[in-house]
């Protein structure tokens, strides 16, 4: 029973109250349409994400460290799987079926690259990382991140670069060596555009000149600026939003849920939620500053990269200051792979925070 009581509750409860908001918003952004009853799914996934944190919180994370070459192994073949008998949805093969399911497998490599980017770092504590550490780094992530692209997905390849660079900066990588690598990036964009898929390009256009299509590629920025202006400073109430009962925001339960849940809800909620996320990522860091050792605390801010860039980038998106990359808001959006992969997260987190109290 100690080890239940040393779990962070305090992370679980902000985590099943932001869950929560994201049923209640599913359901209000989506009645009356042909999505209605999806937030019945959420709930299941839901209480599978929970029964899985619990799960995960009981396996030691010294054996994921340990076990992260193989992990790797077997993600890299999973998204290679993916490419095979994965099923292709909107133009995209980032789904392999298991019955009335589909498993997103990117979403939970996540994990993987997080584990793995930890075991390299926890590794030098004695040396400050290089080029030679930043170039490995970054074939590490970047083969599993070629294998999402190819899928296409650029939005869940661009969340394993943040995993990436907290651990170089976690690791001491100096800040000069930081700003050549940017240059390096910026220096391969042009090589990156001729490679984009015709729609992801039109997303970026859009988001630069929106305008410019109103009815086509820019409409969803459009009408997700729209949605949330008209939020005002209250908000219309739930299920009274006219962008989305009037299905002008499309799918509001995916990627837009934050611009439906501003019309809804108003300045003031949407400042309210993102004061939740706030305590939520401020308790992860706190664990990991009393992490018991630099693996663990690696492990977390890993995490905690991840769901900030995803919050960032989302919200972003919504409001228009971020190109529609299609990346989740945690906890909020639909869809069980993200939701699965977080609480997956959180119960590896938990692990370390209990690792402390041990032999206390």
């Amino acid at each position: 029973m100690s080890r239940w009581r040393d779990l962070d509750w305090i992370v679980l409860g902000l985590a099943l109250l932001i869950s929560c908001i994201g049923i209640l918003e599913i359901h209000g952004a989506t009645v009356g349409t042909k999505f209605a009853g999806i937030y019945v799914k959420q709930i299941y996934f839901l209480v599978a994400g929970v029964v899985l944190l619990f799960i995960v919180s009981r396996i030691d994370y010294q054996l994921l460290l340990d076990a992260a070459p193989w992990l790797y192994l077997l993600s890299v073949g999973a998204l290679g799987l993916v490419l095979v008998v994965g099923r292709a949805i909107f133009h995209s093969r980032r789904w392999i079926p298991l019955g009335p399911l589909h498993l997103q497998v990117s979403e939970l490599v996540k994990l993987v690259i997080i584990v793995v980017v930890a075991r390299y770092f926890a590794g030098t504590r004695n040396a400050l990382p290089g080029f030679r550490d930043a170039i490995r780094i970054g074939l590490l992530v970047g083969v599993p991140m070629l294998l999402v692209l190819a899928e296409p997905d650029l939005g869940t390849a661009l969340t394993y670069l943040p995993v990436a660079a907290m651990g170089l900066w976690l690791g001491g990588l100096r800040w000069r060596h930081f700003a050549i690598l940017g240059l390096l990036g910026l220096m391969v964009l042009p090589l990156a555009w001729r490679h984009m898929h015709p729609y992801q390009k039109a997303r970026l256009e859009s988001f630069l000149r929106p305008q410019a299509d109103p009815l086509g590629t820019g409409y969803q920025l459009l009408q997700s600026k729209i949605a949330v202006g008209s939020g005002g400073l209250w908000g219309t109430g739930a299920a009274h939003g006219s962008q989305t009962r009037g299905a002008f925001l499309p799918v509001p339960q995916t990627d837009f849920i934050f611009a439906a849940y501003a019309e809804q809800y108003g300045f003031l909620g949407g400042i309210a939620l993102l004061f939740l996320y706030l305590l939520l990522l401020m308790r992860l860091i706190q664990d990991a500053q009393s992490a018991p050792d630099r693996g663990g605390g690696l492990l977390i801010m890993g995490i905690v990269a991840v769901l900030a860039f995803h919050v960032l980038v989302n919200v972003g998106m919504a409001v228009g200051v971020m190109p529609v990359t299609g990346i989740p808001l945690p906890l909020m959006s639909s869809g069980g792979s993200s939701l699965l992969f977080t609480f997956a997260a959180l119960g590896v987190a938990m692990n370390v925070r209990m690792s402390r109290f041990v032999n206390s």
